[in-house]
């Protein structure tokens, strides 16, 4: 009898078990169905209705800054907080603990997600406001911004780890102590460029908009981008060049923004004159130079320097005179003084360098009023085309190697 009514009490408590835990699974689902439909409700206004309003009162407003927000995202990406609070604050509702807790675990990491991209989003946006500020040309934000970023991301990285595991950010912060030389060496370039920007910065070395050119990494353009890590460079045959921010300042570059602000771009060239070609004007000659407009003055000056200079019948060698390369060098200074596209109020020389087996260089250090480059190289290529063809009327001849032209004429 006593076994009969052992088994009966059992099989009695048995079944309340099942009965009260099914009732415990039937009320969490129900929890659960009505968290959810709380949550796609919040969703529908907060996106639907709240970004809609937003959006057309943005519109209507005359600011931009508000456009750029709009325009990354950054009240979207806000409204999809309200579903996820919802859910973190109603999973306490489900009378299923593990449930309730697995659900408040992945909504804190959905949230810490959801913030990091907002995070991102807004700090994007900052950098664009900026960008549209006069100040942004020479002292860029991008570096910096990136760094913010980093440090948020490993800040909520480590935030999803404590949540995982069950501890204190605190805690995995200090577990991850001994892991800090493998994370310098993983961010080395990261380090590298983030005191290399402010190194750029600081010095106004290079700024987006700048001409540099930089032989050693096959650059030679204008900077479009400056990030934490790389400059980006587009050259003039349309390519890019990426360098390393640090290499900007570990390595040597030229940057041309200093020529672009001066006003003026530098001509430096010059031509060989044949030495066996130079000689004293003879009187014929210095009438036919008296002639040329452009010298007609320096010749007659220096006539009258030469008549009080030289007394009657002096030979020669003891007399001034005249040379048929300083009559020239002369005139190249009146043709270049004349010409409407030299800058006159930037260095100025026509001078002679060290001559050599190639003969005399008659150099050309002036600087063009166009910067273009375009224009800048027609400029040149026009003030040495007609140097080059004037040689001739003073006497003088271009040095030149012989050519296989000149040889036959020999062998004939």
């Amino acid at each position: 009898m006593k076994e009969l009514l052992g088994s009966h009490l059992r099989d009695w408590l048995i079944n309340q078990g099942i009965a009260e835990n099914f009732a415990i699974i039937l009320q969490s689902a129900i929890a659960v169905v009505v968290v959810l439909i709380l949550a796609w409700l919040s969703d529908i206004i907060s996106r639907k209705v709240l970004i809609t309003i937003i959006t057309k009162l943005v519109r209507k407003t005359k600011t931009h800054w508000d456009d750029i927000l709009l325009e990354r995202k950054v009240f979207n990406k806000l409204s999809h907080f309200a579903p996820a609070i919802i859910i973190n604050f109603s999973a306490g509702l489900i009378y299923h603990e593990p449930t309730g807790q697995f659900i408040q675990q992945a909504t804190q990491i959905y949230m810490i997600i959801l913030a990091l991209m907002l995070i991102d989003s807004f700090l994007s946006a900052a950098n664009d406001i900026y960008n549209t500020l006069t100040v942004s040309k020479t002292r860029p934000i991008k570096g910096y911004i990136q760094i913010v970023k980093i440090f948020f991301y490993v800040m909520g990285c480590i935030s999803i780890i404590g949540i995982l595991i069950d501890k204190t950010p605190t805690v995995v912060l200090g577990t991850m102590g001994a892991f800090a030389a493998v994370l310098i060496l993983v961010f080395k370039d990261t380090i590298l460029g983030f005191v290399a920007s402010i190194q750029l910065s600081a010095n106004k070395m290079v700024s987006i908009g700048d001409w540099i050119s930089m032989p050693s990494k096959n650059a030679d353009g204008t900077v479009i981008d400056i990030s934490l890590n790389t400059v980006k460079v587009q050259n003039w045959d349309k390519t890019i060049s990426t360098i390393p921010t640090y290499a900007l300042v570990s390595e040597s570059f030229n940057n041309w923004k200093g020529m672009e602000e001066s006003g003026g771009r530098r001509i430096k060239r010059h031509l060989n004159i044949d030495v066996k070609s130079i000689h004293f004007l003879s009187d014929q000659e210095i009438e036919m130079a008296e002639k040329v407009k452009l010298i007609t003055s320096y010749i007659q000056e220096k006539k009258e320097e030469i008549k009080q200079a030289n007394p009657e019948n002096e030979i020669p060698v003891n007399q001034k005179r005249l040379t048929n390369i300083g009559t020239f060098r002369k005139y190249i200074e009146a043709y270049l003084e004349n010409h409407p596209k030299i800058h006159n109020d930037m260095t100025f020389l026509v001078r002679q360098l060290q001559p050599s087996e190639k003969g005399l260089p008659i150099e050309i250090y002036v600087f063009s009023n166009d910067q273009e480059w375009a224009n800048y190289e027609a400029i040149q290529a026009d003030i040495f085309d007609h140097i080059l063809a004037i040689v001739p009327e003073f006497n003088l001849r271009v040095f030149q190697n012989p050519t296989g032209d000149d040889f036959n004429r020999l062998i004939q």
